[in-house]
């Protein structure tokens, strides 16, 4: 009796010692679960509109707090065994990569594919608020983690229409610089060898972002032509017209997030800009496979209640009537299927943090049109390019799955629809 009572005592001991050590391991370990957090920086008050601009971005934060600074080998995610997108695992879904080139996971894994996105030239301006003093070193850091080339980053003080040595200072609540980070990261991982350029203004006072956005535009110019990404916006005012002739400079092509909550933005309703919208990239919860693109319900978009409808837009005119539709062209935007993004942020700590919103699709798209090589003189002749392939399969994901809009009105149907524009991405044609 004695003899058996000591010998479960000591099963007992191992198994209470197995999982204190078990215990111990994770305990730095992030949750796999979490909840969606919006910056105050995101959040458009009332008496915004016309007035100061908001960002678009909102961050999937794990249960038990922020990921913090571990990382895995170069190329991988910073940490195991979550399915948040990489540069690798947008390239693998977009085709953005040689499929034929082994090793290839057509399964498109974040964990497992490695494969990055190549090309880029000229220049990507990214139109910021507030100064983010770390924004080269973490673009380092993110570009070391992901295997992907030195970013060649030049950051531009905007007074005005010119450059500036007077410093803007820094976002007292944190969401601008996440939003830098973002910005010039996935710009960068879309084009590795295009030039980045990150203008940053003195706040998100509407007037002082778009007089950076018109000294981005020269910079862009002057560098051999390219884009400006903006990923903030606001509600749609009836002066806004006036302010559609500060995104046309020639050789400059501008990308603009169409918003984080059902309606219309601006200045993604400008006929001069991109509108960049946001899908959903559902991937199987087990093995991490992707299974399927659709909306993202919370993405901005629908018909702008001020800008009449452009000629690009002629196509689709039996949807959008006689005023300008929003978006044009979508990326993954949804937070519950974000990116990577490194941030050394003064109000959220320093480390990983996993991002969506439309944020995440005007700089990423602006990438992927740089690397597409043709570097078009405007953007209604990006957009022209573009809708005359509204339904070619080689050219864009044609999303037809979910819903969207006010009251979840609005539907994913074939070709053009207020959730997705054309659809998504597929490899570099038609841009």
């Amino acid at each position: 009796m004695r003899k058996t009572f000591a010998y479960t005592l000591f099963l007992l001991t191992l198994f209470l010692m197995s999982s204190t050590s078990s215990v111990a391991q994770t305990a730095n370990q992030p949750s796999h679960t979490g909840h969606i957090m919006t910056p105050q920086s995101s959040i458009a008050l009332p008496g915004d509109a016309g007035v100061n601009a908001h960002t678009n971005i909102k961050m999937w934060v794990p249960e038990s707090g922020q990921f913090g600074r571990a990382a895995q080998p170069q190329e991988l995610p910073p940490f195991a065994g979550f399915f948040f997108e990489t540069p690798a695992s947008i390239a693998c879904v977009y085709q953005l990569v040689n499929e034929n080139a082994p090793p290839f996971d057509r399964s498109c894994n974040p964990n497992v594919t490695t494969q990055n996105p190549t090309g880029g030239g000229g220049a990507i301006a990214l139109v910021e608020a507030f100064d983010d003093p770390t924004a080269a070193s973490d673009l380092a850091t993110f570009s070391t983690q992901f295997g992907l080339p030195a970013a060649n980053i030049t950051v531009v003080f905007a007074n005005g229409t010119a450059p500036t040595t007077v410093n803007p200072g820094p976002d007292p609540t944190g969401g601008s610089e996440l939003e830098t980070s973002l910005d010039i990261e996935w710009s960068h991982a879309m084009a590795p060898n295009a030039k980045i350029f990150l203008v940053e203004a003195k706040s998100l006072n509407l007037v002082q972002l778009f007089n950076a956005a018109i000294l981005a535009s020269q910079l862009v110019a002057q560098n051999g032509g390219g884009e400006v990404s903006m990923s903030f916006g606001t509600g749609e005012f009836t002066q806004e017209t006036e302010f559609d002739v500060a995104f046309t400079t020639p050789g400059v092509v501008y990308f603009a997030s169409a918003g984080d909550s059902p309606g219309v933005i601006y200045p993604s309703a400008s006929p001069n800009v991109i509108s960049a919208g946001g899908t959903t990239l559902s991937r199987n919860s087990t093995t991490g496979s992707f299974e399927l693109e659709n909306t993202w319900q919370d993405a901005g978009g629908g018909p702008s209640q001020v800008e009449p409808r452009p000629a690009f837009q002629n196509i689709v005119r039996s949807i959008v009537g006689n005023f300008r539709g929003t978006p044009d062209f979508s990326f993954d935007s949804n937070p519950n299927t974000g990116v990577w993004v490194f941030d050394s942020n003064p109000v959220f700590g320093t480390g990983w943090f996993v991002v969506g919103g439309t944020s995440v699709a005007a700089p990423s798209l602006a990438g992927i049109v740089n690397a597409a090589g043709r570097f078009r003189k405007s953007s209604q002749a990006e957009n022209t390019e573009i809708y005359n392939n509204l339904f070619d399969p080689l050219a864009f994901n044609d999303i037809q799955f979910g819903t969207c809009g006010l009251n979840i009105g609005s539907f994913a149907v074939f070709g053009w629809d207020f959730c997705t524009g054309v659809g998504s991405d597929k490899g570099y044609f038609g841009k």
